[in-house]
C-alpha cells in the first residue's frame, strides 16, 4: 500500500489503520464518535495527503477547464476555489473535484485519491483533443495535505500565522506562511464545518502536524481519521465518489444540478445532460432515517411501503449528532419526497425508514 508522509506518526498514535484506495490510512484514534463530536464542537486534524493534485497551465487553460468540468471557473477571480463534477460524454461522473484558480492561466485541481491516475489520464486526453496551449502535470507527490476542521479551527491556525484568516473566506485560498513555512491554505473541507486545508512540502509534514496539535491543545484539538470524516460528510450530505456518485450516476440525479452550467457554450457531457434534463429524472439521491434498529449499507435494496424494489442505498451510518441511523440512496422519483415511507432490506430483514430533508443537520 501507498503511505502518506505521516504514516509512522499514525502508528505511533495507535491509530487503527486500513487500506483505502490503495493507501494505508488511519480510520480512528480515540474512536469515531469521539472524533466526530470533537470536530462538530471543537476541532479535528485530518491527514488527507493521499488526495491527488493536478496542475493545468497555459494561456488556454481557463477555457479548457470550463470545457472539462460542468461548473464555471473562467469568471471566478484568482484565489477562488470552485467545486465541480467532471463528466463523461454520456453524463456519468468521472470524479468530483476542487478547482483552485491561481491565475487566469494557472489552475490547481484536487481530486479523489483512488481516482488520481484515472483523472490525470482523462484530463491529459481531453487536453490533447483541443487545440491550444494547455499543459497538464501530476503534482501529487509534491504535497502533503492536512485538514483542520471545526468551529475552533481559525482560532487554532491563527496562532501559527501572522496572516489575518478573515481574509480567506469560504471556498477561497491564499499562499501564506504557517509556522515559518510557505504553503497554500484554503477555507475548504469535507466535514460541513468551518475549517482549512493546508498544502505544503511533504518533508515538513510531521513538523506541521505536531505544531498544529500543540497550538490546538487548549482548544481540544484531536487527530481524526477516515471514520469520522465519513460520518461528518454524510450528515451534511456531501457525496462520496464510488458510493453516492460514479460513472453510473449523473450530477442532476445526485442533487448537484447547481454545479451544471448549461449556459456555457460547451462542456464534456453537456448534450447528454441536456437530454436527461429534458426527459425528466427517473431517480433521485435522497436522505433517509431508519425508524428501527439497523445500519443501511452500500447497495442494500430500498423498497416501497408496498415492498416493491425502488432503489438502493449508497451510504449509511450511525449519526453521532442525531443519535440515529441515517443513509443516502437513489430511489425512483415518485418516492423521493420527504415524508415518504420506505423500507431498507438489511440482509433478510425489512427495516422501516423515512425519506427526509437534507442535509441531516
Amino acid at each position: 500500500m501507498k503511505k502518506t508522509p505521516l504514516n509512522s506518526v499514525h502508528h505511533d498514535l495507535g491509530a487503527k489503520m486500513t487500506d483505502f484506495g490503495g493507501w494505508e490510512m488511519p480510520v480512528e484514534y480515540s474512536g469515531i464518535i469521539d472524533e466526530h463530536n470533537t470536530v462538530r464542537e471543537k476541532a479535528g486534524l485530518f491527514d488527507v495527503s493521499h488526495m491527488g493534485e493536478i496542475a493545468v497551465s497555459g494561456k488556454d487553460s481557463s477555457s479548457f477547464i470550463d470545457y472539462l468540468i460542468t461548473n464555471r471557473v473562467s469568471t471566478a477571480p484568482a484565489g477562488k476555489v470552485v467545486y465541480s463534477p467532471m463528466c463523461y460524454l454520456e453524463g456519468g461522473i468521472v470524479d468530483d473535484l476542487l478547482v483552485y484558480k491561481i491565475e487566469e492561466d494557472r489552475y490547481f485541481l484536487v481530486v479523489n485519491a483512488s481516482n488520481t491516475e484515472k483523472d490525470f489520464d482523462w484530463i491529459s486526453e481531453r487536453a490533447a483533443e483541443v487545440s491550444g496551449d494547455v499543459e497538464v502535470e501530476n503534482l501529487s507527490r509534491d504535497y502533503a495535505l492536512l485538514a483542520l476542521q471545526g468551529p475552533r479551527s481559525e482560532e487554532i491556525l491563527s496562532q501559527l500565522t501572522s496572516t489575518g484568516l478573515d481574509d480567506i473566506p469560504a471556498f477561497s485560498f491564499k499562499k501564506i506562511e504557517v509556522d515559518s513555512l510557505n504553503m497554500l491554505v484554503s477555507r475548504t473541507g469535507y466535514t460541513g464545518e468551518d475549517g482549512f486545508e493546508l498544502y505544503f512540502d511533504p518533508g515538513e509534514a510531521e513538523r506541521i502536524w505536531q505544531s498544529l496539535l500543540k497550538a490546538g491543545e487548549e482548544a481540544g484539538l484531536k487527530p481524526a481519521g477516515l471514520g469520522a470524516r465519513d460520518t461528518l460528510r454524510l450528515e451534511k450530505c456531501l457525496c462520496l465518489y464510488g458510493n453516492d456518485i460514479s460513472r453510473e450516476t449523473n450530477p442532476l440525479e445526485a442533487g448537484l444540478g447547481w454545479t451544471v452550467k448549461f449556459d456555457k457554450e460547451d462542456f464534456v457531457g453537456k448534450e447528454a445532460l441536456e437530454r436527461i434534463k429534458e426527459a425528466g429524472l427517473s431517480r433521485k439521491l435522497v436522505g433517509f432515517i431508519l425508524k428501527e434498529r439497523g445500519i443501511a449499507r452500500h447497495n442494500y435494496p430500498i423498497l416501497s411501503i408496498g415492498e416493491e424494489e425502488i432503489g438502493h442505498v449508497t451510504s449509511g451510518s450511525y449519526s453521532p449528532s442525531l443519535e440515529e441511523n441515517i443513509g443516502l440512496g437513489y430511489v425512483e422519483t415518485a418516492h423521493a419526497s420527504p415524508g415518504e415511507e420506505i423500507k431498507i432490506k438489511i440482509r433478510s430483514r425489512l427495516v422501516a425508514a423515512e425519506v427526509v430533508e437534507t442535509p441531516f443537520i
